[in-house]
């Protein structure tokens, strides 16, 4: 079976179904073709339907018009032409890439035996929604899980087993939680609320290996030889991009598919965005450049954005990252109570040398509020336990005009929850 369409993605994660949906609003035809067979989710929220908090269809992503399901097994550039797995051909003009990123399973000594290329029973990676559905159904009060990494994935994973009633251990290889997202002030913070929900952390410990028994796990080793015993680990290790198909079509790969301003691979009939896409040197990872970078290269192929113009450089994005049992971007209250936990990050949140900090921390209820400042400018900051400020300072942040001198208004921005 074959069929013709001006614009082919591949991928129906976050970018994909964002980039195909602004360019039906357009009036650019699009297909965009998903190999999971869920309704299209946001992947942000599967710890919340891990919790329990969700059904699965809360976190369903509107479709478009034109979805098909399958996997793509083949690109052939010459003919422009994407091969899916069941030899259904889709004839493209402008290919896009939107393939999103894999789970990393890291060298763990026993975690794969010659030959055995699936997970031991109880061991889970958690990145698609069969994986939370697996997890989900694997969990029971009481059961004894390791989730290794303490990144945005782990602690998410972690925070929501232990609400399932699991005995959580965290293991996280680096010095504390979350370093990439967060300063160590908020850190502190996130840390506190896994304690106060029962979870142990082990901060600066790494994972040898798992011991399994008939194809099921039972322990997890450490690397100065301590054994945790397990029913269920969780791998949240960070994730690579997913350039298979791009490496196979002989497009420009390094960490990513290499894209210029425009998104344009090495092939101008072939675009990237989203976790796969490498623009100036970096992958970026997050959601929130990569809905950014769906809504610039829909305004490009859609003719509505001067060629040029429309260069994507990702710094400006806000990051908002909720683990709350509310509104996926609502406000929380306090940590310190297991109560819900919700954090933003935005910008630069590690101040240079010349810059101003001010940070506000209120211990009793558990919140904390940092923001940087350099030439008079608000270039980042972070927010942990209440978000009712992330709203008028994220708006400075972008409108990127100089403060007043006074420094009152940025502080009545901190306080002022009715800022969002």
């Amino acid at each position: 079976m074959t069929s013709n369409t001006r614009v082919v993605v591949i991928g129906a994660g976050l970018a994909g179904v964002r980039l195909a949906r602004r360019l039906g609003e357009l009036g650019v035809s699009a297909v965009l073709v998903g190999e999971e067979e869920h309704t299209p989710y946001n992947r942000v929220l599967l710890a919340e339907v891990l919790a329990g908090r969700y059904a699965p269809e809360v976190i369903s992503l509107p479709s478009p018009e034109r979805l098909i399901r399958g996997r793509v097994v083949r690109v052939d550039r010459a003919e422009r032409q994407v091969h899916l797995a069941d030899d259904t051909v889709i004839a493209y003009d402008t290919l896009v890439l939107a393939t999103g990123s894999n789970p990393v399973l890291p060298p763990l000594r026993g975690l794969f035996g010659p030959g055995r290329h699936e997970l031991p029973a109880g061991v889970h990676a958690f990145r698609t929604m069969d994986d939370c559905l697996g997890l989900s159904q694997a969990v029971r009060q009481d059961t004894r899980a390791v989730v290794i990494g303490g990144g945005l994935l782990g602690v998410s994973a972690a925070r929501a087993l232990a609400e399932r009633g699991a005995q959580v251990v965290l293991a996280q290889q680096g010095e504390r939680l979350m370093e990439r997202q967060l300063d160590p002030s908020a850190s502190r913070l996130v840390l506190r609320h896994l304690e106060d929900l029962g979870v142990e952390v082990h901060t600066e410990s790494r994972v040898r290996g798992v011991r399994c028994v008939e194809g099921a796990v039972r322990s997890v080793e450490m690397a100065d030889g301590y054994a945790l015993g397990a029913d269920l680990v969780v791998l949240a290790c960070g994730v690579h991009p997913r350039v298979g198909l791009a490496q196979d079509a002989g497009l420009a790969v390094h960490k990513g598919v290499i894209v210029d301003d425009e998104l344009r691979t090495s092939d101008p009939h072939v675009r990237a965005i989203g976790d796969c896409a490498q623009h100036d040197g970096q992958v970026y990872g997050l959601a929130a450049p990569a809905l950014e970078q769906a809504d610039v290269l829909a305004g490009l192929l859609a003719g509505t954005a001067a060629a040029g113009a429309a260069g994507y450089g990702g710094t400006r994005a806000l990051t908002r990252l909720t683990l709350s049992p509310g509104s996926p971007l609502g406000s929380g209250g306090p940590l310190g109570s297991g109560g819900p936990l919700d954090l933003a990050a935005f910008g630069e949140q590690t101040p240079l040398p010349g810059d101003d900090v001010i940070q506000l921390t209120d211990a009793t209820r558990g919140t904390y509020r940092k923001v940087v400042v350099r030439d008079d400018r608000l270039v980042g900051g972070v927010l942990v336990g209440e978000l009712g400020t992330v709203g008028a300072l994220a708006r400075a942040w972008e409108g990127a005009e100089p403060l007043p001198a006074d420094g009152a208004p940025l502080l009545h921005l901190l306080t002022n929850d009715g800022g969002s």
